[in-house]
C-alpha cells in the first residue's frame, strides 16, 4: 500500500510529475523561446488549438460569417504539447499562455493617429464577448436576455475548471488512477450536467430561446462530453440519461458552422482535421 502523502513546509517543482502535459506544465510565467508569430491577410488572427475552449472561438467566428457577418479570419495551430504557448510573440497575446489569443488588427487601420494599435484578446470568454459586442449579435445589447446570457458564460467559465482540469485530469491523463478524486470530480461533473439538463428542459437554447455566446461557450465542453467526444468518459458518467443536454447537444451539433469550427485547428483525434484556416476554401475537401 503507498504511505499517506504528507505535504512539505515548502512545496518544490519536481519536473518529472507525471501526466500527459508534464512536459510543458510549470509553475512560472513567460516566454521561454523566441518565436514571431505568422500574420494572414484578415484583420482578425486567430491563435490557437481546438481543444474546448478554443472550439469555442472558432465556432462564433464561423457563425459570424454564416450570418453574413465581415468577420473572416487566419486560423494559426498553437500545438501544446510542443510548448508553442510559451512563445514570445505568443506571450505577447496572452501573458498566461493559454489558448485561444486573438489579435484584431483592424483597430490600427485608422490615419487619425499614429498610436493605434492592434487589439489583444485573451481567454475564451473575453474574446467572445469581444465579438459579440464588435458585430453586435449573439448577445443582447442590453436588459435581463443580456444579463441572462453573462450568467451562463460565466457559469461555464467557472464550471468547466471541474470537468477539464479535475475530473478530465484525473480521469484520463494522470499518471495513476485514483478513486478519491475522480470520484469527486465525476459526483460535480454530473451535478452540472444536472444543471444544464433542468435549464433546457424549460428553454431551447441555454440562455433561453435564441441562440447566443452561453451555447457556443457550453457546447465544446458539456456537449462534447454526452456526444462521447470528452475522455471516453459518456458510459463512466451515464450521459444518456441528461435527455434535454442530449438534445441541445445535437441540435448544435448539426449547425454547418458548429461543424467547421470543430475541426479549426485540430491537430488530434479522429475525424476532419484542419490545422490551419485562412478561407472559407479550406473547407471544401471535407463538404462542410
Amino acid at each position: 500500500m503507498t504511505p499517506p502523502y504528507t505535504p512539505p513546509k515548502v512545496w518544490t517543482w519536481d519536473k518529472q510529475n507525471g501526466g500527459k502535459f508534464a512536459s510543458t506544465n510549470r509553475p512560472v510565467s513567460g516566454a521561454t523561446k523566441d518565436v514571431v508569430l505568422p500574420v494572414g491577410k484578415h484583420p482578425l488572427q486567430l491563435y490557437s488549438l481546438a481543444t474546448p475552449n478554443g472550439v469555442k472561438v472558432n465556432i462564433m467566428l464561423e457563425e459570424l460569417l454564416h450570418a453574413g457577418h465581415k468577420a473572416d479570419y487566419d486560423a494559426w495551430l498553437i500545438d501544446i504539447s510542443e510548448g508553442d504557448q510559451f512563445g514570445s510573440g505568443f506571450v505577447d497575446i496572452n501573458p498566461n499562455s493559454k489558448i485561444p489569443a486573438l489579435m484584431d488588427h483592424s483597430t490600427n487601420s485608422s490615419t487619425e493617429s499614429s498610436t493605434k494599435q492592434p487589439t489583444r484578446v485573451f481567454e475564451s470568454g473575453s474574446i467572445l464577448v469581444y465579438l459579440a459586442e464588435k458585430f453586435q449579435t449573439f448577445l443582447p445589447a442590453s436588459g435581463p436576455a443580456r444579463t441572462e446570457v453573462m450568467n451562463w458564460l460565466f457559469w461555464q467559465m467557472g464550471s468547466a475548471p471541474f470537468l477539464g482540469g479535475g475530473f478530465g485530469h484525473f480521469y484520463a491523463y494522470a499518471p495513476e488512477k485514483f478513486e478519491y478524486p475522480i470520484d469527486r470530480y465525476a459526483m460535480e461533473t454530473k451535478r452540472q450536467l444536472d444543471v444544464l439538463d433542468k435549464q433546457l428542459a424549460e428553454h431551447e437554447f441555454i440562455a433561453g430561446s435564441e441562440y447566443s455566446i452561453a451555447d457556443m461557450a457550453i457546447w465544446p465542453w458539456y456537449g462534447g462530453l454526452v456526444l462521447g467526444r470528452l475522455y471516453d468518459a459518456a458510459e463512466f458518467l451515464d450521459v444518456s440519461s441528461y435527455k434535454h443536454v442530449l438534445h441541445w447537444a445535437k441540435q448544435l451539433d448539426a449547425r454547418p458552422a458548429v461543424k467547421r469550427g470543430y475541426i479549426v485547428n485540430r491537430s488530434f483525434g479522429d475525424g476532419p482535421q484542419l490545422r490551419e484556416r485562412h478561407s472559407a476554401d479550406d473547407f471544401l475537401p471535407f463538404n462542410l
